[in-house]
């Protein structure tokens, strides 16, 4: 099974209240929409776990290749390697999209503009007012 994932983070703040939103596209026809809350954190911090969600999810499916799709240039071009992760917050982060990629049989991710990831961007900053429960 093949997938498209949008996803986006968003954070009230900076650090602040914070939600992520991804949008999946299954060569099925089907979409999945997330919509979570995760706390309070940083912008960077709600990129990278919506990437992880956006992930386990297409795994839990049984996704075998996926195209990633993110406004985040520090988040693509640090998980294609061309810029290092220093932010100790981040490498936990970092080396588990690593781990759950490497499940795949193939990925790819590209930097897309903020108009182009609108439906995962509003998903996040809803997420981002919710209260936790």
């Amino acid at each position: 099974m093949k997938a498209k994932l949008y996803c986006d983070g968003a954070s009230r703040g900076n650090p602040g209240e914070a939600g992520i939103g991804c949008v999946i596209f299954l060569n099925d026809n089907r979409k999945i929409e997330i919509s979570e809350y995760i706390g309070q954190t940083t912008n960077n911090v709600a990129e990278y776990n919506a990437l992880i969600r956006g992930l386990e999810e297409t795994l839990k499916i049984g996704v075998e290749e996926i195209e990633i799709f993110s406004d985040s240039e520090l988040l693509v071009r640090q998980i294609t390697g061309i810029y290092k992760v220093k932010n100790k917050n981040l490498i936990p982060l970092y080396e588990k999209i690593k781990q759950l990629l490497s499940n795949l049989k193939s990925h790819k991710i590209i930097h897309i503009n903020r108009e182009d990831n609108s439906m995962a961007d509003k998903l996040a900053k809803e997420a981002s007012w919710k209260i936790k429960r």
